[in-house]
């Protein structure tokens, strides 16, 4: 089993990326957030989850050991797959705390794919990871971007709306500017990026 990979990235589409490693070049799944992470033609470390099946042989890359802790807790779920378990590895984690707070499954029905009864299943099973092992839930500074959104929520809601995946709407999110104080503001700016 591959727990981790250090090599040259080559980015492919915006979920998948190639590490060259000693001439030969793993195929590696990512989230959204990590693919805009990675630079091209530089060196990276990726934590891997090697996902074996009779018909299938995946890699799932992280840039943390919570992350990949984290998707482990997903695809360990009944009804989540690895697909599904990459798209909600993308949702910021203080998000996913505060949907654990206050226990709405909203935000995770909004990812495409997982349903209401699914999303409350999640969520009690993230309030005891959560009470069990609060580090997972930790953002790595200097890894990834601040984490804001009290009010992304209402964005995300806004965008799915309008017919855009989860993917792309976390996408945009990260980078917007942090004086956007209202929803609309945010909304606004979020469509001029999509």
């Amino acid at each position: 089993m591959i727990a981790t990979l250090r090599g040259i990235v080559h980015r492919q589409s915006s979920e998948e990326v190639t590490i060259e490693v000693g001439g030969i070049g793993y195929r590696v799944l990512v989230p959204i957030t990590v693919w805009d992470e990675l630079q091209d033609e530089q060196e990276a470390l990726l934590h891997i989850h090697t996902y074996v099946r009779e018909d299938r042989f995946d890699l799932f890359g992280f840039l943390t050991r919570n992350d990949k802790a984290l998707f482990e807790r997903f695809i360990n779920m009944s009804g989540i797959g690895p697909r599904h378990a990459l798209e909600l590895s993308a949702v910021p984690k203080s998000l996913l705390m505060q949907a654990i707070g206050t226990q709405e499954p909203k935000l995770l029905t909004s990812v495409k794919g997982i349903g209401k009864k699914t999303a409350e299943k999640l969520l009690v099973d993230l309030k005891s990871l959560a009470e069990k092992q609060p580090e997972i839930f930790e953002v790595e500074r200097g890894k990834w971007k601040e984490e804001r959104g009290l009010h992304d929520q209402d964005v995300i809601d806004a965008l799915k709306n309008l017919g855009y995946d989860t993917s792309s709407i976390m996408n945009v999110l990260k980078d917007l500017p942090s004086d956007l104080e209202t929803s609309e503001e945010r909304v606004a700016a979020a469509l001029k990026q999509i």
